[in-house]
């Protein structure tokens, strides 16, 4: 653990010298981790994955209801190349109410309130990693600067079921640097314990991603290894704000 963490910090330090000075739209930058939309605005992520032999794909829109709330719906199907697990994993509706902006304290911090639910698909498939509908809440709290965005986000997750019921918690902190108009880079960890490890595994993500962006349009390519089960994922994402 202590050589992740070293790992992520100088990474770190590695990406911010190559972020520039120039004026960055925050409000169109939808891949940096304190994005919200603002009032009346519409996003769209499109998204498509593999690993372990499953093919991942994913749909999901958001609507800023003003500039605080924004709530959002996502649907995920997956198609397994060796075993059964094909067909809709999960089904995800959520909200994030921003609790406090940067303008708002003299630290310049952000701070979200996390909320949302699954609803479990096919019986063969995982949602993420059982086949029962969850619940999580979670507070996501950071900084953003002209070239660097620094997050971290402590999110709980309980399913209620008889036999399979558990919970489990994912601290996750992340960077992002903009590197100059176009192009952005992320790095991030996720840390979860559960409860009953024989159900869940407890895991150590690490991602990184590479962003294009022109206009209000993201090009996302990412790379995720977690160290537990020694499982790589790549994948892309498209993101569209109108």
């Amino acid at each position: 653990m202590p050589k992740i963490f070293c790992a992520f910090f100088m990474s770190l330090l590695m990406l911010v010298p190559f972020s520039v000075r120039a004026e960055y739209d925050l409000d169109t930058d939808t891949s940096d981790p304190l994005f919200l939309l603002q009032d009346d605005t519409i996003f769209s992520e499109s998204g498509i994955s593999y690993g372990h032999d499953v093919l991942r794909v994913s749909q999901a829109l958001s609507y800023g209801l003003n500039d605080r709330l924004s709530i959002s719906g996502r649907v995920h199907y997956q198609l397994d190349f060796v075993g059964r697990g094909d067909g809709f994993s999960s089904i995800d509706v959520g909200s994030v109410y921003r609790m406090g902006r940067a303008e708002d304290n003299d630290a310049g911090l952000i701070s979200d309130l996390l909320l949302g639910f699954k609803f479990a698909g096919s019986s063969h498939v995982r949602t993420p990693e059982f086949a029962d509908s969850s619940y999580y809440a979670g507070l996501r709290f950071g900084r953003q600067w002209l070239g660097v965005t620094l997050a971290g986000t402590i999110k709980s997750t309980w399913v209620f079921d008889k036999t399979r019921g558990l919970s489990y918690i994912d601290f996750i902190p992340e960077s992002y640097v903009r590197l100059d108009e176009n192009w952005r880079a992320g790095l991030g960890f996720t840390f979860r314990k559960s409860t009953n490890p024989q159900l869940l595994n407890n895991q150590e993500w690490i991602d990184w991603k590479m962003v294009c962006q022109f206009g209000y349009t993201q090009y996302v390519g990412h790379v995720d290894y977690e160290f537990e089960d020694d499982e790589l994922r790549v994948g892309a994402r498209v993101n569209i704000l109108f």
